[in-house]
């Protein structure tokens, strides 16, 4: 059921979606129809060369349409409320339920079974539950990432983690010991914007979220806990709570030799510090209860009112072939989603690649509901207040799950 603060929200989304679907009569292809015409929406680049190989298979049209991120989310809710959408769109996990509500996706449910590359077998056990919403099935995971801990071997050895530290009190002592070094030096840094990395704090403690429970989700002692962790970082010096020297900077003079990222990183650094080769390594998350980190990604949907649903599903099994999947890696550096392609060389002899691959069997979806974007970003604002403002754990946390209660129309 729909929370009250959604309710009228969605109910004119959903209105307009209908009337003017009704009007338009299908999906926005210029050869509205047509099996030999695809239209597909991407946040992705170099899409567009890529799918040639498709065209050349299939004798079918791919039209891409490159969109930046920044403006994906509302070129979506256009396509939302007028009813002409792409038939194939490229869906952040993050979106899943907001424009799950509004009735965007097609449900794949029942075509999963009848194309080789598309049961939920193939792929990560959390890269599929981050598709699906209200019992359907929104998308179907396309490439997929998560977040390790980056750090210098030859500092962290210096204190006595030549391989990292394996779990938070190995953290913590790390921490302690290269914060002490003097003036300026640190022992990680933390993502202070990131709305997701307080919660894989919290999955680590053994916090899970019920939806059902709503704000009493954040009064869980284990909920707690992790953010009197997170504060402890800062509150002890450990990490820096201003905004200071450039990340890259920071790791090559070692003044943060650990700091939390995902797989992009790899190439980053090899380009940026080249340097620093064979001076840093990567890590799965370090262990609490779990290690869990979160999943992310994209996925492949097929846009409601798409008027080639068959072409539509077939494109979709060719980007989930594993072989493709291979492809698109070396294409974009994107981490297939199709588990049997991490038995590929190029990802199973990667040292470094391959600890991703470990860490992506120890990740939780971020809960599917239309809220939680709101309220991930009201705790990166509570958790301000508590380390740079000073406010009392337990007070901030109190006006949090008020916030929450609002949120949630509770």
């Amino acid at each position: 059921m729909l929370k009250s603060k959604y309710k009228w929200i969605y109910a004119i989304v959903i209105g307009v979606v209908f009337v003017l679907s009704a009007c338009s009569g299908g999906s926005d292809n210029e050869s509205e129809g047509s099996s030999n015409t695809l239209t597909v929406w991407t946040m992705s680049q170099d899409l567009d060369e890529f799918v040639t190989e498709y065209e050349d298979e299939t004798g079918v049209t791919v039209e891409v349409q490159a969109i930046p991120w920044d403006n994906a989310h509302d070129k979506l809710l256009t396509a939302v409320a007028s009813g002409k959408g792409p038939d194939v769109l490229q869906i952040g996990t993050t979106w899943v339920a907001e424009f799950g509500e509004a009735g965007t996706f097609l449900d794949l449910t029942d075509h999963l079974s009848d194309y080789e590359n598309l049961s939920p077998d193939n792929f990560f056990e959390e890269a599929v539950a981050s598709t699906e919403f209200n019992n359907q099935t929104i998308g179907v995971p396309w490439y997929v990432d998560t977040r390790t801990l980056y750090y210098r071997t030859d500092i962290l050895e210096e204190v006595g983690y030549p391989e990292g530290p394996e779990s938070w009190d190995d953290v913590l002592d790390a921490s302690r010991k290269l914060a002490d070094r003097g003036e300026g030096q640190y022992g990680i840094e933390f993502p202070k914007t990131d709305p997701n990395f307080p919660f894989m704090l919290a999955w680590g403690q053994g916090w899970e979220y019920d939806e059902e429970l709503g704000t009493k989700n954040f009064e869980d002692p284990k909920f707690v806990q992790a953010v009197e962790l997170y504060n402890t970082f800062f509150e002890e010096g450990l990490t820096q709570s201003e905004e200071g020297k450039e990340l890259y900077q920071a790791f090559s003079d070692g003044s943060k030799p650990m700091y939390f990222s995902g797989p992009w990183e790899i190439d980053q650094l090899k380009d940026q510090l080249p340097e620093l080769d064979g001076q840093w390594d990567v890590r799965v998350m370090p262990m609490a209860e779990t290690n869990n980190s979160m999943i992310g990604g994209a996925h492949w949907s097929i846009f409601h009112n798409s008027d080639n649903v068959d072409g539509a599903l077939d494109f979709i099994n060719w980007m989930s072939d594993p072989e493709t999947q291979l492809s698109w890696y070396e294409t974009r550096n994107e981490l297939p989603a199709n588990t049997s392609a991490w038995d590929d060389p190029i990802l199973a002899e990667d040292s470094k690649v391959n600890t991703f691959g470990e860490q992506l069997e120890s990740t939780q979806a971020l809960p599917v509901i239309p809220e939680f974007n709101n309220i991930g970003q009201e705790l990166v604002n509570t958790l301000e207040q508590i380390y740079r403002g000073g406010q009392d754990i337990d007070t901030a946390l109190e006006a949090y799950r008020q916030e929450v209660s609002r949120i949630l129309g509770e």
